[in-house]
C-alpha cells in the first residue's frame, strides 16, 4: 500500500445505493411555507427539498409533536 494517495486523479462515481436511501414524494403546502423554505434554502445554499426533508428528520429524531392551529 502507498503512504499517501492522490485523490484528484479518482474518477468519481454515483452512489450505487443513493435510491435506496430516499423516497420521492408529492406533498401540499401552502404557498408561503414553500416561499420560507426556498428563502431558508438560500441562505443555507441548498435545496428547499432538502432543506424540508431535514427539517423532518430533527422533528422525527428529537420526537417532536405538532400543535395544530
Amino acid at each position: 500500500m502507498k503512504k499517501e494517495y492522490d485523490l484528484s486523479i479518482m474518477k468519481s462515481r454515483p452512489n450505487p445505493y443513493a435510491k435506496e436511501l430516499e423516497n420521492e414524494i408529492t406533498i401540499t403546502a401552502d404557498k408561503n411555507v414553500i416561499e420560507y423554505f426556498k428563502k431558508m434554502a438560500k441562505k443555507h445554499n441548498t435545496s428547499y427539498q432538502k432543506l424540508i426533508s431535514s427539517y423532518l428528520e430533527e422533528c422525527m429524531i428529537t420526537h417532536r409533536e405538532l400543535s395544530y392551529h
